[in-house]
């Protein structure tokens, strides 16, 4: 099968073309600037990137560029669109109702619908890239893979929050997670990598990125994870605050004489590591060279993510009694060995050991503790285009 996995946004549009049978990603691309003015990045793998500049007004306009990119004759990587059996779409926030991946329908859209007020920026969006590919290509299936579904096993304990039961009830105010599909991925692949037990293991994942979380896995099933309602909860992130006393939106509305709205966005989008380093950067190779040449704001930016890492990674070891595994995976996790070094500092109690040669590795799968570690640390790459294309064809195959 050759499923077509895309990511869709309010603006701009991921994919990949994937050869199921052997995992092998064929094409990648990114549409920008949909609504505007339009920009179409493709790159048929082992091939040269191509860059169109074309008006796209909409989501419908952007997937039919994609599509005629990959059967073109020159760059394209199949002869016709019928070649592509299934489609697999990144779906935000499923609430309660989306346990699980699903075969798109009406009943399914309207359900997503339902969903939309807890994530009002990445559902309709999301929602716009089926109704396009359901346009374009009448009869191929299209699969929903959801952010929060593999979060979905936590307890009630877990996931309750301390206000009135009602407003669960009511409006649904609870702890949902995300990036669900990368966790699943990485401790399913954790599991393999390590020859653990999968109906007796504990790994805690670690999704260190612009956005990040960890979740604690048991037996392959989600008891806690740090993103909350919204992915603003948890960690201090490249830009968003993580935990913080909602009291501050109060106090920083009344002495910014801003709206609540205003702050919400300087808590999402002028916080985290950029905020702490004073502006500087929410990228930590910037905030890496910065603290290198003595910049103590992104020394302390750098401290900060990593020591909040390793708070909540302490605390799903005592939620699952232990721990077998540690993985860490997305753009930080992957590539920043300062971070992990400073979140595994804390573990020596454990018996935590660090190798600090094999630490050096940067994006790709390496064990990183060492022989005698009382605890397996590893470096796991996601890989959630793959991981939603098998989902997909676990739901379409042979039907």
């Amino acid at each position: 099968m050759k499923v077509l996995v895309i990511n869709c946004g309010s603006s701009s549009l991921k994919y990949q073309l994937i050869d199921s049978e052997t995992e092998e990603v064929l094409a990648v691309g990114l549409c920008e600037r949909i609504g505007i003015d339009g920009r179409l990045n493709h790159t048929p793998v082992g091939g040269e990137k191509v860059v169109i500049n074309k008006d796209m007004p909409d989501h419908e306009v952007a997937i039919r560029m994609v599509l005629d990119a990959l059967v073109n004759r020159e760059y394209g990587v199949i002869r016709d669109l019928k070649e592509i059996d299934a489609v697999g779409h990144r779906l935000v926030h499923g609430g309660e109702k989306f346990t699980s991946s699903v075969v798109i329908d009406d009943e399914v859209i309207a359900g997503v619908e339902e969903c939309n007020p807890l994530a009002p920026l990445h559902n309709p969006a999301n929602l716009i890239g089926v109704r396009a590919c359901q346009a374009i290509m009448p009869g191929v299936p299209n699969v929903g893979v959801f952010d929060t579904a593999f979060h979905q096993t936590m307890d009630p304990k877990a996931f309750m929050y301390g206000l009135p039961y009602e407003y669960y009830e009511k409006y649904k105010v609870r702890r949902y997670g995300f990036h669900g599909t990368s966790h699943s991925f990485v401790s399913k692949r954790a599991v393999e990598m390590l020859k653990l037990d999968p109906e007796n293991s504990k790994v805690i994942v670690c999704h260190l990125g612009n956005g990040a979380s960890i979740s604690a896995v048991k037996n392959g099933k989600v008891m806690d994870t740090s993103m909350g309602m919204t992915p603003m909860e948890g960690l201090v992130m490249g830009t968003r605050c993580g935990d913080v006393d909602p009291t501050v939106v109060e106090y920083l509305a009344h002495s910014l004489d801003k709206s609540l709205e205003e702050v919400m966005v300087i808590l999402n989008k002028e916080s985290g590591v950029y905020g702490i380093s004073g502006g500087l950067s929410s990228d930590f190779r910037d905030l890496e060279a910065a603290a290198d040449e003595g910049n103590r704001k992104a020394e302390l930016a750098i401290d900060v993510f990593s020591y909040r890492t390793a708070k909540y990674i302490g605390s799903y070891i005592a939620a699952m009694n232990g721990v077998d595994a540690i993985a860490f995976t997305a753009g930080i996790g992957e590539n920043t060995s300062i971070v992990r070094r400073k979140v595994l500092e804390h573990f020596g109690y454990m018996g935590i050991t660090l190798d600090p040669e094999a630490n050096k590795v940067r994006g790709e799968e390496k064990i990183i503790s060492t022989p005698e570690s009382k605890v397996t640390v590893a470096v796991i790459p996601t890989n959630e285009e793959l991981a939603i294309a098998r989902e997909t064809v676990a739901l379409t195959q042979n039907k």
